[in-house]
């Protein structure tokens, strides 16, 4: 395997290009990716060992398809197109809605860090944007893992879900102000 420092100063996709003839270069894509797809597997998956089952799954597809792989797209998007799709076909055989509750709490927006008000005030607010979210659509509560728990780009998210940029960031957008009017009801509610 080449030095690290060679390593480390490639794209992704041309480490996803050279892996696919040397396959222990994957090492390093796997390394740099696996934390945010296994959070995307979890916001789709029943269980812990479930999402890291569906985050292995995800990897060894990959793997398996690097000569298919066309260095002109994101190499992140191409990898959570295949999260994306195997997530799908696992929750069409399970039939049941996976949780958010399943997101780890390190990537929830809640400090325990300052006094106890504050923290309560977040987990207040994180309890809110959760009851907003169960009101979305499966297809709604996807487009924000991949935009903002994976932190994808609009256009890797469009290219995973295989639709186009503009439909995506439409779609995003008005998401997120259902969403913004859900949490505005649940404010004005609390207010009262």
């Amino acid at each position: 395997m080449p030095r690290a420092s060679v390593i480390d100063n490639q794209t992704d996709e041309a480490l996803a290009v050279a892996a696919a003839s040397n396959p222990a270069i994957f090492v390093c894509l796997y390394n740099r990716y696996y934390q945010r797809v296994h959070r995307y597997c979890g916001t789709r998956s029943r269980s812990r060992e479930e999402a890291e089952d569906l985050a292995q799954q995800t990897f060894v597809l990959a793997l398996n398809a690097l000569s298919r792989f066309q260095p002109r797209g994101s190499f992140a998007a191409w990898l959570f197109r295949i999260a994306h799709n195997l997530t799908l076909d696992h929750a069409r055989r399970q039939r049941a809605p996976a949780s958010w509750e399943m997101l780890p709490d390190a990537d929830l927006p809640v400090s325990t860090d300052g006094d106890p008000e504050t923290t309560l005030l977040r987990k207040e607010r994180l309890e809110a944007l959760q009851q907003a979210a169960e009101v979305l659509s499966a297809e709604q509560r996807e487009l924000l893992a991949l935009r903002f728990s994976v932190g994808l780009s609009v256009r890797e998210v469009a290219s995973a879900i295989g639709k186009s940029e503009s439909a995506t960031k439409m779609q995003l957008l008005r998401t997120l102000r259902q969403l913004k009017g859900r949490l505005q009801s649940h404010a004005t509610l609390l207010s009262k």
